[in-house]
């Protein structure tokens, strides 16, 4: 299967956000609905309205941002540009990784950085480099392909208001 170049969103996040969560790229539904995790089966939703404890699944796409802006919680991906057939991170063809460092250069009340799963951290990992001096946090994937029970997804993920 053929791939074209695939390229992130723009970083949904405030100057005084304390907490960034970084994805890898996002995937087909989300690039086609021009939306962060619009793929129905999906669990960041449900995933990071309960660190912020505001149910956003109901809300608007817009409103879930602001929501998530409001809590102190940026969003963003650590691939700005790739090649991938579907949207498995195993497939992606790293083209360019999102300057990670300009970023968080510019979020002077950054406490942590989260990784939404294996590849997001990989890649996150390097391009901040071993002298970050902000909590880097790995976390289980939201997607549907990572199949650890929902449960135990989220008790990882609830960790993260300590960063909040």
């Amino acid at each position: 299967m053929e791939s074209r170049l695939q390229h992130c969103f723009p970083p949904v996040v405030r100057s005084d956000a304390r907490l960034l969560v970084l994805g890898s790229l996002p995937g087909a539904v989300s690039l086609a609905a021009g939306r962060y995790y619009a793929h129905p089966r999906n669990q960041f939703w449900r995933l990071i309205g309960a660190v912020i404890d505001r149910p956003l699944e109901p809300a608007g796409y817009e409103e879930r941002l602001a929501m998530l802006r409001e809590a102190g919680v940026g969003l963003w991906d650590t691939v700005a540009a790739a090649h991938r057939p579907g949207s498995l991170d195993a497939d992606l063809r790293l083209h360019a990784a999102s300057d990670l460092r300009a970023l968080v250069a510019t979020l002077p009340e950054l406490r942590a950085i989260a990784f939404n799963g294996g590849t997001a951290a990989r890649i996150g990992r390097r391009e901040l480099g071993p002298g970050e001096r902000l909590a880097l946090v790995d976390l289980p994937s939201s997607s549907p392909a990572y199949t650890l029970p929902f449960d135990e997804k989220k008790a990882r993920w609830l960790l993260l208001r300590h960063y909040l």
